[in-house]
């Protein structure tokens, strides 16, 4: 397959013409990826069982693995699902566009392809513009799972993009202005209890003065379900996800202890001539001299973290990195959403310092 890349350009005559070719490849059962606030997505018709099927197959994603659906209105809300509970239209006022994603009992139209066989629909209206004018236009629900090839990294770059997915999709949309870094926040809303089931940048805090009670998934707690037979609700709970090429792991402790850890692992792989990457931050960077030392952001603001984590991890993959040693961040906040997908792509590799 020859796949179209196309760079958005802010000239409005050239870019229309993208979003155009961009809705008649949608609109005709094909694949799009396109960015988003979040992460570069994915797309297709969710209502079309081809197109779903086409997802799993180019990222080659367990089909049991739901997909989101990306809508342009919140009224489609109502056309998707079997009923819009008031905890549905409080999150939308308050978080709706944006980086959030609800689950909620599914419409017949919304076929099992999309929802990985399950009766409820994630559902999710991204603020990017790119994203929310190629869905308005296209005039489809789409569907849209993270645009990489399952289990590695999610690209906040084009260029990672066009490395998993290119020859595999249709079109790629190329406008590197993804600012949040990590995927939306999951919240279960089919059941009594509101439940997080991905954490992301609407945090738990946050969704707790809009709603109340909220409570968060004991899988998310746990870190996976790997070992179970659960059906997962939301994409990535049962598979591992994020996974660098290098073997990667988290150190946590006190941030001396870390650090003097992470510096004597690091000195070992190197003496054995292996090539190896420190995930840190710009308040600790000054504490490894040694390896390929990359910072993720603040420590004082996690939400610099997420920004850059995927980037980081796929700039090592670019390098040639064979081990990374990371330091570990806050179970809380924005924290919280940045230690799920690093206990992720490190395969509940920790060491305890």
């Amino acid at each position: 397959m020859d796949t179209i890349i196309e760079q958005i350009t802010g000239n409005e005559s050239e870019d229309a013409l993208i979003y155009e070719k961009a809705s008649k490849i949608l609109r005709s059962g094909g694949l799009v990826a396109f960015p988003t606030e979040t992460v570069y997505g994915l797309g297709g018709d969710a209502l079309n069982k081809d197109a779903s099927r086409k997802i799993y197959a180019a990222k080659g994603r367990p089909s049991d693995n739901p997909l989101i659906v990306h809508i342009a209105d919140r009224n489609d809300l109502y056309k998707l699902a079997e009923e819009v509970p008031e905890t549905a239209l409080k999150l939308a006022d308050a978080f709706m566009p944006g980086p959030i994603t609800i689950i909620l009992k599914k419409k017949e139209c919304v076929p099992g392809e999309t929802t990985g066989g399950l009766d409820t629909v994630a559902i999710r209206m991204p603020r990017h513009p790119v994203a929310a004018r190629m869905i308005r236009e296209s005039g489809v629900y789409v569907a849209a799972p993270s645009a990489n090839t399952s289990g590695r990294p999610s690209p906040t770059k084009a260029k990672y993009v066009i490395e998993d997915l290119n020859g595999k999709v249709d079109m790629i949309i190329a406008d590197d202005t993804v600012d949040i870094g990590i995927e939306s926040t999951i919240v279960d809303l089919s059941e009594e209890v509101p439940t997080v089931l991905r954490p992301g940048y609407i945090t738990l805090e946050m969704l707790r003065k809009v709603l109340g009670r909220v409570e968060i998934d004991k899988a998310v707690e746990a870190g996976n379900i790997l070992a179970s037979d659960i059906a997962p609700k939301a994409p990535g709970m049962k598979y591992r996800h994020y996974a660098p090429k290098a073997e990667l792991t988290i150190v946590s402790g006190n941030e001396d202890s870390v650090a003097q850890k992470i510096n004597e692992l690091v000195s070992k792989r190197l003496e054995d001539g292996a090539k190896v990457g420190i995930m840190t931050t710009d308040e600790n960077i000054y504490r490894y001299t040694k390896g390929e030392v990359r910072s993720l952001g603040l420590r004082a603001d996690e939400a610099t973290v997420a920004k850059n984590l995927f980037a980081v991890l796929r700039e090592f993959d670019d390098i040639g990195a064979e081990y990374i040693y990371s330091e570990a961040f806050a179970n809380s906040n924005v924290g919280q959403a940045v230690m799920n997908r690093l206990i992720k792509a490190a395969g509940h590799s920790i060491i305890e310092v």
